[in-house]
């Protein structure tokens, strides 16, 4: 008789336990679902990615053979969803005619644009210009790297950044004798010297300099 109660009482232990353990697993199974669930409900949807990054629009000078897309609120008549850049750094604007675009940021271009605007609206102009596509814009990198050539300025570089972009210097560069050529608004071409030992090093960052669309990157 003891020994039968014994065996229930041990039977009613191990059916405890297995209710508990039943039951704990339940509990992760529901959160687990539950979070995703919630994960399907919100899901992560990359935003979309822009020619240029908002920071590097600040300091792109828009040049021939860019897009632009001109956008008016309230006023489509001066809106262009498409505007060629053209070689001598005009665009044709609806209405407006013979703008000139090449040489400005985006900012400033539709500062301009929103002033000329005001001359024939009565309500302050607000202005979006969108850069499309950045097809006037080029770096050269040339002589002793591993790929030489023309790369589209599709962001801001730096010097170093656009080396590893024509993946490195050759085992035969001058790496202390690379020259940045580029020219000033009056066609005068200047060379810049960069000293890649020191910017590797990192002891001296100051000729590590952002480039502009035209300049050459040259390696003896």
């Amino acid at each position: 008789m003891l020994k039968q109660s014994f065996h229930m009482q041990w039977n009613i232990i191990e059916m405890t336990s297995f209710l508990n353990l039943f039951r704990s697993i339940s509990m992760v199974a529901l959160l687990f679902i539950s979070s995703n669930m919630v994960a399907d409900e919100n899901p992560a949807t990359p935003n979309a990615v822009p020619i240029l990054e908002e920071e590097s629009l600040g300091y792109y000078s828009i040049n021939a053979g860019d897009f632009l897309s001109i956008t008016v609120w309230n006023e489509p008549a001066f809106s262009a969803e498409q505007l060629l850049v053209r070689p001598d750094g005009f665009i044709s604007a609806p209405v407006l005619g013979e703008i000139k675009a090449g040489g400005q940021t985006i900012s400033q271009l539709q500062a301009h644009l929103a002033k000329i605007l005001s001359r024939y609206l009565k309500d302050e102009p607000t202005v979006v210009a969108t850069l499309l596509a950045s097809g006037g814009s080029q770096i050269f990198v040339l002589g002793k790297v591993n790929a030489p050539g023309a790369y589209p300025m599709t962001g801001s570089f730096d010097v170093t950044q656009v080396i590893a972009m024509a993946r490195g210097l050759n085992s035969f560069a001058a790496e202390n004798k690379i020259l940045i050529l580029r020219r000033d608004i009056t066609g005068v071409q200047h060379a810049l010297e960069f000293e890649y030992n020191k910017v590797r090093s990192g002891k001296d960052l100051s000729s590590n300099i952002v480039l502009k669309s035209g300049d050459v990157v040259l390696v003896p």
